[in-house]
Parts: structure tokens; C-alpha cells; sequence
């Protein structure tokens, strides 16, 4: 079973939410999970940390072979660079 670690869209029309879900890759994106690790919230972008995450089960799920989807690295990158700027 191919394991993914991807973005599950939550909320309305014009407003969405995304959960961070780990899942067969098989299944539809907003279908069936294995564990929900974390957040994101494209509309407190400008303003708090849009992407909360648990990092201990992401390194799990890494561990045991799941793959991040493209997205969700890419916003990892920003939160880390974000993180990094903010502890300077």
C-alpha cells in the first residue's frame, strides 16, 4: 500500500480549509484517512501561522515510507523559512 501524506479540503465554497491527512494514495482527496496530523488555513496566511502540523507523527509517517505530495512540502519549506526568519 502506498502511503501519502497530502492536503484534504474542509469548508465551504470560497472559504476552504485544508486538513493534513495521511492516506492510501489510492483514495480520493477528500475520502478515506489513515490519521489526521495537522492544519492548514490558506485565510490566516497573512496574519498567525497558517500550517500547524505534528511534526513527531510526520517523521513517523516518513519513517515508514510515506510520501509528502508536492503541496504540502512546499508549504513545509515555508513554514520552516518562516519559523527560522522569526527566531533571528
Amino acid at each position: 500500500m502506498a502511503v501519502s501524506i497530502r492536503l484534504a479540503r474542509q469548508g465551504t465554497k470560497k472559504k476552504p480549509f485544508y486538513r493534513v491527512v495521511v492516506t492510501d494514495s489510492r483514495s480520493p482527496r477528500g475520502g478515506r484517512f489513515l490519521e489526521n496530523i495537522g492544519t492548514f488555513d490558506p485565510a490566516k496566511e497573512t496574519k498567525d501561522q497558517p500550517l500547524k502540523i505534528n511534526a513527531e507523527r510526520v517523521a513517523y509517517w516518513r519513517s515508514s515510507g510515506a510520501v509528502l505530495s508536492d503541496t504540502l512540502t512546499r508549504l513545509l519549506k515555508a513554514a520552516a523559512k518562516a519559523n527560522a526568519s522569526a527566531a533571528k
